[in-house]
């Protein structure tokens, strides 16, 4: 038999789903910075590996490459939050009423 504690520990669990897609999008964040510093490892051993090792080289590739896997891995993690944080349920179910009151207040 369970608890009053379990059902409430199960219930409060279940009843947000906004704190969970936050902890996971704060695990995937790690994950992302994790592959983008591998990345930066394989691509700094290319360029050594090609003979094209030279200070402006290296600090460009590791900008770029970093900042260019953070963005893309970034920005898909983003949108998996949104959608399973419950952000994106709004959009589905707004009436062609509830748009126009939301263009006439911003405007």
């Amino acid at each position: 038999m369970a608890t009053l504690a379990t059902i409430h520990h199960h219930k409060s669990i279940m009843e947000s789903p906004k704190s969970n897609a936050a902890l996971e999008l704060h695990r995937m964040a790690k994950w992302i910075a994790l592959v983008g510093v591998l990345m930066v490892i394989a691509s700094l051993a290319y360029i050594w590996a090609m003979g094209a090792w030279s200070f402006h080289a290296v600090v460009a590739t590791i900008l770029g490459v970093f900042i260019s896997v953070l963005l893309g891995c970034g920005l898909f993690a983003l949108a998996f939050f949104s959608s399973k944080s419950g952000h994106d349920d709004n959009v589905g179910t707004a009436k062609p009423a509830d748009r126009r009151e939301t263009n006439d207040k911003t405007s």
